[in-house]
């Protein structure tokens, strides 16, 4: 079974930031993620 690195509630919030206009670049950097 696959383990995930973030739990849905840190993705949703996630979601949250780039749909409040957060840019990716910074979200990216803000959580480690890569697009």
């Amino acid at each position: 079974m696959k383990t995930y690195r973030f739990t849905d509630s840190q993705i949703m919030g996630i979601l949250k930031q780039a749909e409040a206009g957060m840019p990716a670049p910074e979200l990216c950097r803000e959580h480690g993620i890569s697009i």
